[in-house]
């Protein structure tokens, strides 16, 4: 079994399933210990051509074999079939149940958890911890607890027949045992050790691989494949050599425990040959006795193996536990209020911000306002602070009290869940999901109709490229939307966000990957259709945002200037630097 603060509720939650389960087991176990008095019966029966059954001394003929012996035999295997299925069913369903709901547990925690802990934390890492690690604390919830209790009523049960039967012989089969036991204490703590490096190997084979096949195009447009093979490879070496050594160590303590149990087979076979040649015993008593040995046979290598389980399943609920307790560290306080009926206008006051793992502040008093149906520009060079402008309208990170208002409200007396519920974002990496073009468009939304999928893909200059695939919207996309081009992506990441009609909606850097004249195109859609709502778009092209109501030009984590194109442009001479560039490698690109 195992135990610990994450899982220990699941034992009371399904206390009634593992209770009926575990009268099942011990009805089994007893059921088995009947089996050796039978076999005694027949030896005795051959030998002697008589029995003491029931204290009555009886003929042993074949009206006695068919009737005490063969009959009871088919009524016990019956039985046991029927109480070993009910405990499988109770014991090994509880377990599934269990990493089932600690499954959701695992993946609403990590839901909740800010961007700096997945900085932090590889996505082949986390998902070990979903399948391996889960995998090995359901085995060891489930088999655990069958082992634990069935090495207790099987193998005391069976001590006390054989005691019974004699005193001494019992003591030279348990002597060794205990030895065993005491090995096998010292032996499972080495275990433990061996599988948490089995499972650090195999996070760091799945975190590369999951990265290598991410970025396949990058690894072959750069002629690197056999570099990943050999970098593969070496990981892969190391899992091997950490699952050698899990396994080299499993089987010899394996090893250990069957000597330990054929040595005290022979004690048996040599003083019980002793007993019956001296009298005390006949052979019939014998095979019943070592009949009561093999029962406990079990138990014993069932304690090995649940010293065995529970050194894994420690590690692995250690592993999940890490994730569990990770701290969400972006949460909304007590007593917030819901942002209704979200106008969308937007106030910085002397915001500075220094990432959690950060060494300088990468935005430094930061004050401006956007009113509400706006439509504002964010332009400066790249890792001057435009990105974490929106992260922070949208509550990735904590911000200071009094530094982020929304429609005059601080962000901080908001709920998140509102105030992302407020804003329509297409980030910079426009993800797209493995599933339809039409579902990934209509993501943002509870329920849509297929002409509102269709009218925010034309609003983002899209819809044509659509419809010129063989089954349209229905269209499966590959893995992070590598079916599309990058324009396409962006495009339908727009359309996605154009879909929810949401009072504020973020552009970051969202048409980069598109030509100017359908820039042009999806500019006009948006100002025409998101007529007196927020708009806000980051921008590396002038052209992208000259038409905007305002401009904010940020310069090193600072806000330089504020107004339109015009006023920029004769006021700020680090904006009309920008400008004056970005026209002179324009003019380059159309000589070229």
């Amino acid at each position: 079994m195992i135990f610990g603060k994450h899982i220990n509720r699941y034992y009371l939650k399904y206390s009634p399933w593992l209770l009926l389960g575990l009268l099942a087991l011990i009805a089994v176990d007893y059921l088995q210990l009947l089996t050796p008095r039978l076999y005694q019966m027949v030896i005795n029966g051959m030998n002697d051509g008589y029995v003491m059954y029931e204290g009555v001394k009886t003929v042993f003929d074949m009206d006695f074999l068919l009737e005490r012996i063969c009959m009871p035999m088919v009524i016990i295997i019956v039985c046991i079939c029927i109480g070993r299925f009910l405990w499988r069913l109770c014991i090994f369903g509880s377990a599934i149940k269990t990493s089932t709901a600690l499954r959701n547990r695992m993946f609403d925690h990590a839901r909740g958890l800010s961007t700096q802990y997945y900085q932090v934390n590889k996505v082949g890492n986390l998902m070990s911890l979903f399948t391996n690690d889960l995998d090995t604390v359901e085995e060891c919830f489930g088999s655990g607890f069958l082992m634990l209790f069935d090495a207790i009523f099987l193998g005391s049960l069976a001590i006390m027949k054989m005691w019974n039967m004699d005193r001494l012989l019992t003591c030279f089969a348990l002597v060794p045992m205990a030895l065993l036991l005491a090995c096998s204490t010292i032996v499972g703590k080495h275990l433990g050790k061996k599988w948490r490096k089995r499972q650090a190997a195999f996070s760091s084979l799945s975190d590369f691989s999951q990265e290598s096949f991410s970025g396949i195009a990058v690894i072959k447009a750069f002629v690197k494949e056999s570099k990943e093979l050999l970098a593969f490879k070496g990981l892969n070496k190391e899992n091997e050599k950490a699952n050698i050594e899990f396994t080299r160590t499993v089987t010899l303590f394996r090893i250990m425990v069957m000597l330990f149990v054929e040595s005290v087979i022979c004690v048996i076979l040599g003083y019980g040959g002793y007993l019956v040649w001296k009298g005390s015993f006949n052979a019939g008593q014998l095979v019943e006795f070592i009949g009561y040995f093999t029962t406990i046979v079990w138990p014993i290598m069932a304690v090995s193996e649940l010293i065995d389980l529970t050194s894994r399943g420690k590690a692995s609920l250690g592993r999940i536990s890490e994730l569990l307790d990770a701290k969400v560290d972006v949460c909304d306080r007590e007593d917030v209020a819901n942002l209704t009926s979200p106008k969308g206008e937007i106030e910085f006051r002397g915001l500075s911000f220094r990432y959690p793992d950060g060494e300088y502040d990468v935005l430094k008093d930061v004050s401006f306002t956007i009113n509400a149906g706006e439509n504002v520009g964010i332009v400066g060079k790249t890792g001057c602070g435009k990105t974490t402008i929106v992260d922070l309208i949208l509550r990735t990170y904590n911000v200071p009290d009094g530094s982020i208002y929304i429609d005059g409200k601080d962000v901080n007396s908001l709920s998140i869940r509102s105030v992302r519920d407020a804003c329509a974002y297409v980030p910079q990496d426009n993800f797209l999901f493995s599933d339809t073009i039409e579902n990934n468009i209509a993501f943002g939304v509870d329920a849509h109709e297929p002409d509102g999928v269709r009218y925010a893909a034309a609003m983002a200059d899209v819809d044509e490229n659509i419809s010129a695939f063989s089954e349209g919207y229905a269209t499966v996309l590959g893995e992070r939307g590598v079916t599309v081009s990058g324009g396409q992506k962006q495009r339908i990441s727009i359309a996605r966000a154009l879909m929810r009609d949401s009072a504020i909606l973020i552009l970051d850097d969202s048409v980069s990957a598109v030509d100017t004249k359908t820039e042009r195109a999806i500019l006009a859609n948006l100002r025409a259709t998101r007529a007196g709502k927020t708009t806000i778009l980051i921008a590396h092209r002038i052209s992208t945002i000259e038409n905007m109501d305002k401009i904010i030009f940020i310069e090193d984590g600072c806000v330089e200037a504020i107004g339109s194109h015009a006023e920029l442009y004769a006021s700020c001479s680090a904006y009309r630097k920008m400008v004056e560039l970005q026209r002179l490698e324009e003019e380059g690109g159309d000589e070229i």
